[in-house]
Protein backbone atom coordinates (compact mmCIF):
# COMPACT_ATOMS: atom_id res chain seq x y z
CA UNK A 1 0.00 0.00 0.00
CA UNK A 2 1.04 3.69 -0.59
CA UNK A 3 0.04 5.88 1.92
CA UNK A 4 0.28 10.24 1.37
CA UNK A 5 -0.85 11.96 4.40
CA UNK A 6 -4.86 13.10 3.76
CA UNK A 7 -3.49 16.78 4.17
CA UNK A 8 -1.04 16.61 1.24
CA UNK A 9 -3.70 15.06 -0.94
CA UNK A 10 -6.30 17.62 -0.10
CA UNK A 11 -3.09 20.12 -0.41
CA UNK A 12 -2.51 18.89 -3.76
CA UNK A 13 -6.30 18.71 -4.45
CA UNK A 14 -7.09 22.30 -3.78
CA UNK A 15 -3.90 23.67 -5.50
CA UNK A 16 -4.83 22.06 -8.82
CA UNK A 17 -8.72 22.93 -8.48
CA UNK A 18 -7.81 26.61 -7.76
CA UNK A 19 -5.62 26.39 -10.78
CA UNK A 20 -8.38 24.81 -13.24
CA UNK A 21 -10.51 27.75 -11.73
CA UNK A 22 -7.91 30.10 -12.59
CA UNK A 23 -7.54 29.50 -16.25
CA UNK A 24 -11.16 28.48 -17.19
CA UNK A 25 -11.81 32.31 -18.35
CA UNK A 26 -9.46 31.94 -21.34
CA UNK A 27 -11.32 29.11 -22.52
CA UNK A 28 -14.24 32.21 -23.15
CA UNK A 29 -11.10 35.41 -23.85
CA UNK A 30 -13.51 37.23 -26.03
CA UNK A 31 -16.82 37.04 -23.65
CA UNK A 32 -14.58 37.61 -20.47
CA UNK A 33 -12.32 40.63 -22.30
CA UNK A 34 -15.94 42.05 -23.50
CA UNK A 35 -16.66 41.88 -19.80
CA UNK A 36 -13.37 43.42 -18.52
CA UNK A 37 -13.31 46.35 -20.72
CA UNK A 38 -17.58 47.04 -19.51
CA UNK A 39 -16.41 46.58 -16.11
CA UNK A 40 -13.49 49.24 -16.25
CA UNK A 41 -15.42 51.86 -18.11
CA UNK A 42 -18.67 51.46 -15.53
CA UNK A 43 -16.17 51.82 -12.41
CA UNK A 44 -14.73 55.04 -14.28
CA UNK A 45 -18.13 56.52 -14.65
CA UNK A 46 -19.35 55.73 -10.80
CA UNK A 47 -20.73 52.67 -11.24
CA UNK A 48 -23.29 53.71 -13.93
CA UNK A 49 -23.60 51.32 -17.09
CA UNK A 50 -25.23 51.83 -20.14
CA UNK A 51 -27.57 49.51 -22.15
CA UNK A 52 -24.43 48.25 -23.91
CA UNK A 53 -22.08 47.78 -21.15
CA UNK A 54 -24.31 46.27 -18.77
CA UNK A 55 -25.19 43.62 -21.65
CA UNK A 56 -21.23 42.72 -21.91
CA UNK A 57 -21.28 42.89 -18.10
CA UNK A 58 -23.69 40.15 -18.50
CA UNK A 59 -22.10 37.71 -20.63
CA UNK A 60 -19.38 36.68 -17.30
CA UNK A 61 -21.03 35.69 -14.20
CA UNK A 62 -19.53 38.22 -11.60
CA UNK A 63 -19.06 35.47 -8.90
CA UNK A 64 -15.93 34.08 -11.37
CA UNK A 65 -12.48 34.80 -11.19
CA UNK A 66 -12.08 37.20 -14.82
CA UNK A 67 -8.44 37.66 -15.24
CA UNK A 68 -7.12 36.53 -18.36
CA UNK A 69 -3.59 35.86 -20.11
CA UNK A 70 -2.65 39.18 -22.18
CA UNK A 71 -1.83 38.77 -25.36
CA UNK A 72 1.47 40.75 -25.79
CA UNK A 73 2.41 43.05 -29.36
CA UNK A 74 2.94 40.22 -31.76
CA UNK A 75 -0.36 38.46 -31.23
CA UNK A 76 -2.97 40.83 -30.86
CA UNK A 77 -1.39 43.30 -32.94
CA UNK A 78 -0.51 46.97 -32.45
CA UNK A 79 2.55 49.45 -32.43
CA UNK A 80 5.85 48.91 -31.65
CA UNK A 81 8.61 52.24 -30.61
CA UNK A 82 12.23 51.92 -29.85
CA UNK A 83 12.96 55.27 -29.01
CA UNK A 84 16.33 57.47 -27.81
CA UNK A 85 15.77 60.03 -25.28
CA UNK A 86 17.51 63.06 -26.17
CA UNK A 87 19.80 63.61 -22.97
CA UNK A 88 21.89 66.69 -24.13
CA UNK A 89 18.56 68.97 -24.10
CA UNK A 90 18.06 68.63 -20.51
CA UNK A 91 21.84 70.36 -20.11
CA UNK A 92 20.69 72.94 -22.04
CA UNK A 93 17.76 73.61 -19.79
CA UNK A 94 19.79 73.10 -16.71
CA UNK A 95 22.12 75.67 -17.53
CA UNK A 96 19.56 78.17 -18.91
CA UNK A 97 17.15 78.18 -15.57
CA UNK A 98 20.65 78.51 -13.35
CA UNK A 99 20.86 81.52 -15.82
CA UNK A 100 19.08 84.13 -13.70
CA UNK A 101 20.24 82.42 -10.50
CA UNK A 102 23.75 83.03 -11.22
CA UNK A 103 22.88 86.44 -12.62
CA UNK A 104 21.18 87.58 -9.39
CA UNK A 105 23.79 86.39 -7.16
CA UNK A 106 26.18 88.47 -8.73
CA UNK A 107 24.19 92.10 -8.89
CA UNK A 108 25.84 92.15 -5.35
CA UNK A 109 29.58 91.94 -6.47
CA UNK A 110 29.08 94.59 -9.09
CA UNK A 111 31.92 96.81 -7.45
CA UNK A 112 33.76 93.78 -8.03
CA UNK A 113 33.03 92.02 -11.08
CA UNK A 114 31.81 94.96 -13.15
CA UNK A 115 29.35 94.35 -15.33
CA UNK A 116 27.80 90.57 -16.02
CA UNK A 117 26.59 89.00 -18.94
CA UNK A 118 25.94 85.29 -20.88
CA UNK A 119 28.35 84.60 -23.31
CA UNK A 120 27.66 82.61 -26.14
CA UNK A 121 28.59 79.05 -25.70
CA UNK A 122 27.84 75.78 -26.21
CA UNK A 123 24.35 73.84 -25.22
CA UNK A 124 24.86 72.76 -22.01
CA UNK A 125 27.46 75.22 -20.60
CA UNK A 126 27.08 78.58 -19.07
CA UNK A 127 29.66 81.46 -19.96
CA UNK A 128 29.38 84.36 -17.89
CA UNK A 129 31.99 87.71 -18.97
CA UNK A 130 33.00 89.92 -16.60
CA UNK A 131 33.84 93.21 -17.32
CA UNK A 132 36.33 93.37 -14.54
CA UNK A 133 38.50 90.28 -14.71
CA UNK A 134 40.06 90.60 -11.09
CA UNK A 135 36.70 89.71 -9.54
CA UNK A 136 36.41 86.35 -10.91
CA UNK A 137 37.33 84.23 -8.29
CA UNK A 138 35.28 86.41 -5.74
CA UNK A 139 32.67 85.44 -8.64
CA UNK A 140 33.39 81.70 -8.30
CA UNK A 141 32.73 82.01 -4.66
CA UNK A 142 29.33 83.58 -4.65
CA UNK A 143 28.37 80.46 -8.01
CA UNK A 144 29.20 78.10 -5.52
CA UNK A 145 27.00 78.94 -2.88
CA UNK A 146 24.08 78.00 -5.09
CA UNK A 147 25.73 74.56 -6.10
CA UNK A 148 23.94 71.85 -4.47
CA UNK A 149 25.79 68.10 -3.39
CA UNK A 150 24.29 65.36 -6.09
CA UNK A 151 21.41 63.11 -4.00
CA UNK A 152 22.81 59.67 -5.61
CA UNK A 153 24.29 56.83 -4.25
CA UNK A 154 27.30 57.49 -6.87
CA UNK A 155 27.57 61.26 -6.42
CA UNK A 156 27.99 61.34 -2.81
CA UNK A 157 30.64 64.31 -1.64
CA UNK A 158 30.22 65.80 -5.09
CA UNK A 159 28.28 68.84 -6.41
CA UNK A 160 26.02 68.97 -9.19
CA UNK A 161 27.99 71.94 -10.92
CA UNK A 162 31.27 72.54 -12.03
CA UNK A 163 32.71 76.27 -12.23
CA UNK A 164 36.11 77.20 -13.36
CA UNK A 165 37.64 80.68 -14.08
CA UNK A 166 38.64 81.29 -17.70
CA UNK A 167 40.75 84.32 -17.96
CA UNK A 168 37.89 86.39 -16.40
CA UNK A 169 34.92 84.42 -17.70
CA UNK A 170 33.26 82.06 -15.26
CA UNK A 171 32.79 78.27 -17.01
CA UNK A 172 29.56 76.78 -15.41
CA UNK A 173 28.89 72.96 -16.81
CA UNK A 174 27.22 70.15 -15.45
CA UNK A 175 29.98 67.51 -13.27
CA UNK A 176 30.11 64.00 -14.22
CA UNK A 177 27.99 62.79 -10.67
CA UNK A 178 25.55 65.77 -11.81
CA UNK A 179 24.90 64.49 -15.70
CA UNK A 180 24.69 61.04 -14.35
CA UNK A 181 22.04 62.20 -11.61
CA UNK A 182 20.13 64.44 -14.42
CA UNK A 183 20.25 61.38 -16.91
CA UNK A 184 18.78 58.92 -14.54
CA UNK A 185 15.87 61.54 -13.60
CA UNK A 186 15.26 62.73 -16.91
CA UNK A 187 14.91 58.80 -17.97
CA UNK A 188 12.67 57.94 -14.99
CA UNK A 189 10.89 61.11 -15.62
CA UNK A 190 10.35 59.78 -19.51
CA UNK A 191 9.13 56.56 -18.60
CA UNK A 192 6.67 58.27 -16.14
CA UNK A 193 5.30 60.60 -18.18
CA UNK A 194 4.92 57.80 -21.92
CA UNK A 195 3.13 55.79 -19.11
CA UNK A 196 0.56 57.98 -18.08
CA UNK A 197 -0.14 59.36 -21.53
CA UNK A 198 -0.36 55.91 -22.86
CA UNK A 199 -2.60 54.47 -19.91
CA UNK A 200 -4.35 57.28 -20.67
CA UNK A 201 -5.19 56.58 -24.00
CA UNK A 202 -7.00 53.33 -22.80
CA UNK A 203 -4.72 50.69 -24.22
CA UNK A 204 -4.38 47.58 -23.06
CA UNK A 205 -1.32 46.27 -21.04
CA UNK A 206 1.37 48.01 -22.75
CA UNK A 207 4.92 47.40 -22.10
CA UNK A 208 7.41 50.59 -21.39
CA UNK A 209 10.85 49.64 -20.91
CA UNK A 210 14.50 51.66 -20.48
CA UNK A 211 16.76 49.96 -22.65
CA UNK A 212 20.67 51.00 -22.09
CA UNK A 213 21.61 54.23 -20.84
CA UNK A 214 19.20 56.14 -23.21
CA UNK A 215 16.70 54.18 -25.04
CA UNK A 216 13.03 53.47 -24.07
CA UNK A 217 11.46 50.24 -25.72
CA UNK A 218 7.28 50.93 -26.23
CA UNK A 219 5.30 48.26 -27.42
CA UNK A 220 1.51 48.60 -27.50
CA UNK A 221 -0.89 46.40 -28.55
CA UNK A 222 -3.96 47.02 -30.24
CA UNK A 223 -3.08 50.94 -31.61
CA UNK A 224 -3.78 51.05 -35.40
CA UNK A 225 0.04 51.94 -36.25
CA UNK A 226 2.83 53.47 -35.00
CA UNK A 227 2.22 56.68 -35.97
CA UNK A 228 -0.69 56.72 -33.39
CA UNK A 229 1.33 55.48 -30.72
CA UNK A 230 3.76 58.42 -31.34
CA UNK A 231 0.70 60.68 -31.57
CA UNK A 232 0.36 59.88 -28.24
CA UNK A 233 3.70 59.91 -26.87
CA UNK A 234 5.21 62.58 -28.84
CA UNK A 235 3.25 65.31 -27.67
CA UNK A 236 5.44 67.09 -25.14
CA UNK A 237 3.06 69.97 -23.92
CA UNK A 238 5.69 71.74 -23.11
CA UNK A 239 4.19 74.50 -21.20
CA UNK A 240 5.94 78.01 -20.48
CA UNK A 241 5.49 81.50 -19.63
CA UNK A 242 7.81 84.00 -21.26
CA UNK A 243 8.43 87.99 -20.82
CA UNK A 244 7.47 89.66 -24.23
CA UNK A 245 9.86 92.05 -25.46
CA UNK A 246 8.32 92.51 -28.90
CA UNK A 247 5.77 91.67 -31.76
CA UNK A 248 6.37 91.03 -35.10
CA UNK A 249 5.27 90.02 -38.49
CA UNK A 250 8.71 88.72 -39.55
CA UNK A 251 9.40 84.49 -39.15
CA UNK A 252 13.19 85.74 -39.86
CA UNK A 253 13.49 88.45 -37.44
CA UNK A 254 16.84 88.91 -36.09
CA UNK A 255 16.31 88.64 -32.33
CA UNK A 256 18.95 89.86 -29.88
CA UNK A 257 20.97 87.42 -27.45
CA UNK A 258 19.00 84.97 -25.71
CA UNK A 259 15.87 85.81 -27.76
CA UNK A 260 13.27 83.60 -29.81
CA UNK A 261 10.74 84.24 -32.53
CA UNK A 262 7.80 82.58 -32.07
CA UNK A 263 4.68 81.90 -33.41
CA UNK A 264 1.03 83.07 -32.43
CA UNK A 265 -0.64 79.67 -32.51
CA UNK A 266 -4.21 81.74 -33.89
CA UNK A 267 -3.01 84.80 -35.79
CA UNK A 268 -1.19 83.59 -39.03
CA UNK A 269 1.67 86.19 -39.74
CA UNK A 270 2.08 87.06 -36.25
CA UNK A 271 5.49 86.63 -34.02
CA UNK A 272 6.64 87.49 -30.96
CA UNK A 273 10.04 88.38 -29.35
CA UNK A 274 10.29 86.62 -25.85
CA UNK A 275 13.17 86.27 -23.44
CA UNK A 276 14.24 82.58 -24.06
CA UNK A 277 14.50 82.19 -20.11
CA UNK A 278 11.32 81.62 -18.69
CA UNK A 279 9.76 83.03 -15.73
CA UNK A 280 8.42 79.66 -14.98
CA UNK A 281 7.20 76.21 -16.89
CA UNK A 282 5.05 73.44 -16.73
CA UNK A 283 7.29 71.92 -14.27
CA UNK A 284 6.16 73.75 -11.73
CA UNK A 285 2.29 73.08 -12.58
CA UNK A 286 0.49 71.59 -9.95
CA UNK A 287 -3.03 70.71 -11.25
CA UNK A 288 -4.44 71.41 -14.63
CA UNK A 289 -8.37 70.69 -15.41
CA UNK A 290 -10.26 71.81 -18.63
CA UNK A 291 -12.80 75.24 -17.19
CA UNK A 292 -14.19 78.23 -19.05
CA UNK A 293 -13.46 81.65 -19.25
CA UNK A 294 -15.48 84.51 -17.85
CA UNK A 295 -16.73 84.81 -21.43
CA UNK A 296 -17.97 80.90 -21.68
CA UNK A 297 -15.62 79.83 -23.96
CA UNK A 298 -13.12 76.79 -23.54
CA UNK A 299 -9.87 76.87 -21.32
CA UNK A 300 -7.89 75.40 -18.99
CA UNK A 301 -7.13 76.28 -15.70
CA UNK A 302 -4.28 75.64 -13.49
CA UNK A 303 -2.23 76.01 -10.08
CA UNK A 304 1.18 76.54 -9.41
CA UNK A 305 3.56 74.82 -6.72
CA UNK A 306 4.46 76.91 -4.35
CA UNK A 307 7.96 77.86 -5.74
CA UNK A 308 6.34 78.47 -8.95
CA UNK A 309 3.68 80.67 -7.68
CA UNK A 310 5.83 82.97 -5.67
CA UNK A 311 7.77 83.22 -9.01
CA UNK A 312 4.65 83.93 -11.27
CA UNK A 313 3.07 86.34 -8.41
CA UNK A 314 6.61 88.39 -7.79
CA UNK A 315 6.84 88.43 -11.64
CA UNK A 316 3.24 89.39 -12.72
CA UNK A 317 3.90 91.98 -9.51
CA UNK A 318 6.77 93.80 -11.06
CA UNK A 319 5.62 94.10 -14.74
CA UNK A 320 1.93 95.53 -14.44
CA UNK A 321 0.90 96.65 -18.30
CA UNK A 322 3.46 94.54 -19.81
CA UNK A 323 2.34 91.36 -22.08
CA UNK A 324 2.95 88.01 -20.74
CA UNK A 325 3.60 84.93 -23.32
CA UNK A 326 1.99 81.40 -22.74
CA UNK A 327 3.92 78.95 -24.79
CA UNK A 328 3.11 75.39 -25.49
CA UNK A 329 5.45 73.71 -27.87
CA UNK A 330 7.07 76.29 -29.36
CA UNK A 331 4.08 78.36 -29.84
CA UNK A 332 2.42 81.26 -28.08
CA UNK A 333 -1.16 80.18 -27.37
CA UNK A 334 -2.07 83.55 -25.26
CA UNK A 335 0.04 86.42 -24.55
CA UNK A 336 -2.35 88.75 -22.36
CA UNK A 337 -1.81 91.56 -20.99
CA UNK A 338 -0.87 91.82 -17.05
CA UNK A 339 -3.84 93.91 -15.46
CA UNK A 340 -2.41 93.23 -11.60
CA UNK A 341 -0.70 91.28 -9.39
CA UNK A 342 -1.43 87.62 -9.68
CA UNK A 343 -0.83 85.77 -6.64
CA UNK A 344 -1.96 82.31 -5.63
CA UNK A 345 -0.47 80.19 -8.06
CA UNK A 346 -3.77 80.18 -10.07
CA UNK A 347 -3.90 80.76 -13.69
CA UNK A 348 -6.04 80.11 -16.65
CA UNK A 349 -5.12 79.46 -20.32
CA UNK A 350 -7.48 81.09 -23.11
CA UNK A 351 -7.35 80.34 -26.97
CA UNK A 352 -9.38 78.82 -29.66
CA UNK A 353 -10.15 75.95 -27.87
CA UNK A 354 -12.65 73.19 -27.93
CA UNK A 355 -14.29 71.58 -25.37
CA UNK A 356 -12.49 67.98 -25.97
CA UNK A 357 -8.98 70.00 -27.32
CA UNK A 358 -9.32 71.86 -23.50
CA UNK A 359 -9.68 68.65 -22.10
CA UNK A 360 -6.61 67.12 -23.87
CA UNK A 361 -4.54 69.85 -22.82
CA UNK A 362 -5.58 69.49 -19.31
CA UNK A 363 -4.55 65.67 -19.39
CA UNK A 364 -1.21 66.19 -21.55
CA UNK A 365 -0.72 69.11 -18.48
CA UNK A 366 -1.10 67.12 -16.31
CA UNK A 367 0.55 63.96 -16.73
CA UNK A 368 3.56 66.94 -17.35
CA UNK A 369 6.10 67.23 -20.26
CA UNK A 370 9.04 64.93 -20.98
CA UNK A 371 12.00 66.52 -19.72
CA UNK A 372 13.72 65.72 -23.12
CA UNK A 373 13.18 65.49 -26.94
CA UNK A 374 13.01 61.81 -28.54
CA UNK A 375 14.32 60.75 -31.72
CA UNK A 376 12.75 57.72 -32.98
CA UNK A 377 15.40 54.60 -34.09
CA UNK A 378 12.87 52.03 -34.87
CA UNK A 379 9.26 51.67 -35.65
CA UNK A 380 6.92 48.59 -36.59
CA UNK A 381 3.32 48.31 -36.83
CA UNK A 382 1.57 44.54 -36.45
CA UNK A 383 -1.92 43.99 -37.92
CA UNK A 384 -4.12 41.90 -35.84
CA UNK A 385 -4.31 39.79 -38.89
CA UNK A 386 -0.81 38.68 -38.40
CA UNK A 387 -1.43 38.25 -34.29
CA UNK A 388 -3.85 35.57 -35.14
CA UNK A 389 -2.21 33.69 -37.53
CA UNK A 390 0.49 33.75 -34.97
CA UNK A 391 -2.15 32.27 -32.01
CA UNK A 392 -2.98 30.11 -34.79
CA UNK A 393 0.51 28.48 -35.78
CA UNK A 394 1.28 28.70 -31.59
CA UNK A 395 -1.73 26.56 -31.29
CA UNK A 396 -0.40 24.03 -33.68
CA UNK A 397 3.02 23.79 -32.76
CA UNK A 398 1.38 23.26 -29.09
CA UNK A 399 -1.13 21.08 -30.38
CA UNK A 400 1.73 18.57 -32.05
CA UNK A 401 4.06 18.16 -29.39
CA UNK A 402 1.28 17.38 -27.01
CA UNK A 403 0.30 14.74 -28.96
CA UNK A 404 4.47 13.41 -30.19
CA UNK A 405 5.08 13.57 -25.84
CA UNK A 406 2.28 11.80 -25.36
CA UNK A 407 2.50 8.96 -27.95
CA UNK A 408 6.19 8.74 -26.56
CA UNK A 409 5.44 8.19 -23.07
CA UNK A 410 2.57 5.80 -23.71
CA UNK A 411 4.66 3.78 -26.00
CA UNK A 412 7.26 3.45 -23.43
CA UNK A 413 5.92 3.72 -19.81
CA UNK A 414 2.33 2.01 -20.83
CA UNK A 415 -0.26 3.33 -18.17
CA UNK A 416 1.99 5.20 -15.95
CA UNK A 417 2.94 7.15 -19.25
CA UNK A 418 -0.88 7.60 -19.81
CA UNK A 419 -0.48 9.28 -15.78
CA UNK A 420 1.95 11.35 -17.23
CA UNK A 421 0.11 12.67 -20.47
CA UNK A 422 -2.97 13.44 -17.76
CA UNK A 423 -0.44 15.36 -15.42
CA UNK A 424 1.21 17.23 -18.27
CA UNK A 425 -2.31 18.37 -19.22
CA UNK A 426 -3.43 19.60 -15.69
CA UNK A 427 0.03 21.33 -16.30
CA UNK A 428 -0.74 23.38 -18.77
CA UNK A 429 -3.61 24.79 -17.61
CA UNK A 430 -2.36 25.09 -14.59
CA UNK A 431 0.53 27.71 -16.36
CA UNK A 432 -2.11 29.61 -18.09
CA UNK A 433 -3.72 29.53 -14.12
CA UNK A 434 -0.16 31.13 -12.87
CA UNK A 435 -0.28 33.56 -15.58
CA UNK A 436 -4.20 34.58 -15.48
CA UNK A 437 -3.03 35.59 -11.79
CA UNK A 438 0.07 37.74 -12.06
CA UNK A 439 -1.61 39.46 -15.39
CA UNK A 440 1.21 37.60 -17.70
CA UNK A 441 1.62 38.70 -21.26
CA UNK A 442 1.67 36.07 -23.57
CA UNK A 443 3.61 36.83 -26.50
CA UNK A 444 5.13 34.61 -29.15
CA UNK A 445 8.47 33.69 -27.94
CA UNK A 446 6.13 33.01 -24.90
CA UNK A 447 4.26 30.04 -27.29
CA UNK A 448 7.76 29.24 -27.97
CA UNK A 449 8.48 28.59 -24.17
CA UNK A 450 5.33 26.80 -23.25
CA UNK A 451 6.30 24.37 -26.55
CA UNK A 452 9.46 23.88 -24.88
CA UNK A 453 7.88 22.90 -21.07
CA UNK A 454 5.65 20.94 -23.03
CA UNK A 455 9.02 18.91 -24.10
CA UNK A 456 10.51 18.89 -20.91
CA UNK A 457 8.00 18.37 -18.54
CA UNK A 458 7.94 14.99 -18.69
CA UNK A 459 11.63 14.67 -17.90
CA UNK A 460 10.96 14.34 -14.18
CA UNK A 461 8.52 11.35 -14.63
CA UNK A 462 11.11 10.07 -17.00
CA UNK A 463 13.75 10.03 -14.29
CA UNK A 464 11.12 8.61 -11.66
CA UNK A 465 9.83 5.89 -13.76
CA UNK A 466 13.58 4.70 -14.96
CA UNK A 467 14.48 4.83 -11.41
CA UNK A 468 11.21 2.45 -10.72
CA UNK A 469 12.48 0.27 -13.09
CA UNK A 470 15.70 0.17 -11.28
CA UNK A 471 14.63 -0.45 -7.80
CA UNK A 472 12.21 -3.74 -9.16
CA UNK A 473 15.00 -5.07 -10.98
CA UNK A 474 16.39 -5.33 -7.19
CA UNK A 475 13.84 -7.36 -6.23
CA UNK A 476 11.84 -4.46 -4.37
CA UNK A 477 8.11 -4.81 -4.24
CA UNK A 478 6.38 -2.93 -6.63
CA UNK A 479 4.87 -0.22 -3.29
CA UNK A 480 8.60 0.04 -2.21
CA UNK A 481 10.09 0.65 -5.34
CA UNK A 482 7.18 3.46 -6.17
CA UNK A 483 8.38 5.15 -2.88
CA UNK A 484 12.04 4.87 -3.93
CA UNK A 485 11.65 5.92 -7.37
CA UNK A 486 10.29 9.55 -6.06
CA UNK A 487 12.48 9.43 -3.24
CA UNK A 488 15.84 9.06 -4.99
CA UNK A 489 14.76 11.29 -8.69
CA UNK A 490 14.13 13.70 -5.99
CA UNK A 491 17.66 15.44 -6.38
CA UNK A 492 18.48 14.82 -10.02
CA UNK A 493 15.12 16.48 -10.61
CA UNK A 494 15.46 19.47 -8.28
CA UNK A 495 19.04 19.98 -9.84
CA UNK A 496 17.87 19.93 -13.27
CA UNK A 497 14.89 22.24 -12.62
CA UNK A 498 17.06 25.17 -10.35
CA UNK A 499 19.29 25.73 -13.27
CA UNK A 500 16.76 26.82 -16.16
CA UNK A 501 14.71 28.66 -13.26
CA UNK A 502 18.39 30.75 -13.13
CA UNK A 503 18.47 30.77 -16.54
CA UNK A 504 14.78 32.23 -17.28
CA UNK A 505 15.31 34.49 -14.54
CA UNK A 506 18.45 36.08 -16.21
CA UNK A 507 16.42 36.20 -19.32
CA UNK A 508 13.75 37.70 -17.99
CA UNK A 509 16.26 40.77 -15.90
CA UNK A 510 18.86 41.54 -19.00
CA UNK A 511 15.74 40.91 -22.15
CA UNK A 512 12.72 42.60 -22.92
CA UNK A 513 9.42 42.58 -24.55
CA UNK A 514 9.06 39.02 -26.42
CA UNK A 515 12.58 37.52 -24.54
CA UNK A 516 10.59 38.56 -20.94
CA UNK A 517 7.53 36.72 -22.49
CA UNK A 518 9.47 33.62 -23.42
CA UNK A 519 11.34 33.57 -19.85
CA UNK A 520 8.29 34.45 -17.33
CA UNK A 521 6.59 31.24 -19.63
CA UNK A 522 9.63 29.10 -19.40
CA UNK A 523 9.48 29.95 -15.30
CA UNK A 524 6.64 29.21 -14.44
CA UNK A 525 6.33 26.31 -17.16
CA UNK A 526 9.24 24.91 -14.98
CA UNK A 527 7.34 24.96 -11.62
CA UNK A 528 4.24 23.44 -12.66
CA UNK A 529 5.67 20.67 -14.42
CA UNK A 530 7.74 19.65 -11.34
CA UNK A 531 4.56 20.16 -9.17
CA UNK A 532 2.57 17.50 -11.74
CA UNK A 533 5.24 15.19 -11.95
CA UNK A 534 6.44 15.51 -8.46
CA UNK A 535 2.52 15.70 -6.47
CA UNK A 536 -0.15 15.20 -9.53
CA UNK A 537 1.05 12.20 -11.06
CA UNK A 538 2.08 10.28 -7.99
CA UNK A 539 -1.52 10.90 -6.55
CA UNK A 540 -3.00 9.33 -9.85
CA UNK A 541 -0.18 6.31 -9.36
CA UNK A 542 -1.15 6.09 -5.32
CA UNK A 543 -4.70 5.74 -5.69
CA UNK A 544 -4.24 3.49 -8.88
CA UNK A 545 -1.73 1.07 -6.80
CA UNK A 546 -4.56 1.39 -3.52
CA UNK A 547 -7.27 0.20 -5.43
CA UNK A 548 -5.95 -2.54 -7.96
CA UNK A 549 -2.98 -3.90 -5.44
CA UNK A 550 -1.45 -5.39 -8.43
CA UNK A 551 1.83 -8.01 -7.25
CA UNK A 552 4.05 -7.35 -10.15
CA UNK A 553 4.66 -4.01 -11.78
CA UNK A 554 5.18 -3.03 -15.35
CA UNK A 555 6.55 0.33 -16.09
Amino acid sequence: MLHTPLWKRLLVLGLVLFGLVMAMPNLFYTRVETHNDALAAVTKAGGVATPEQQAALDQWPDFLPNRLVNLGLDLRGGAHLLAEVQLADVYKTRMDSFWPQVRDALKDLRDQVGAIRRAPSDPGVLRVSLSNPAGAEAAVAAIQKLNSPVVSLTGVGQSVFDVTNDNGTIVITLSEAGKLAADKQTMDTSLTVIRRRVDAAGTREPSIQRQGADRILIEVPGVGSAQELKDIIGTTAKLTFNQVLGRTSDQNANPGPRQLVLPDAEQEGVYYIIDETPVVTGDDLTNAQPSFDQNNRPAVSFQFNVSGARAFGDYTAQHIGEPFAIVLDGKVISAPTIQSHIGGGAGIITGNFTVESSTNLAVLLKSGALPASMKFLEERTIGPELGQDSIDAGKIAAGVAVLLVGLFMFASYGLFGLFANIALTIELALLFGCLSMIGGTLTLPGIAGIVLTIGTAVDANVLVYERVREELRHAKSPARAIELGYERALSAIVDANVTTLITAAVLYYFGAGPVRGFAVALFFGIITSVFCAMYVTRAMIEIWFNWRKPKTLIV
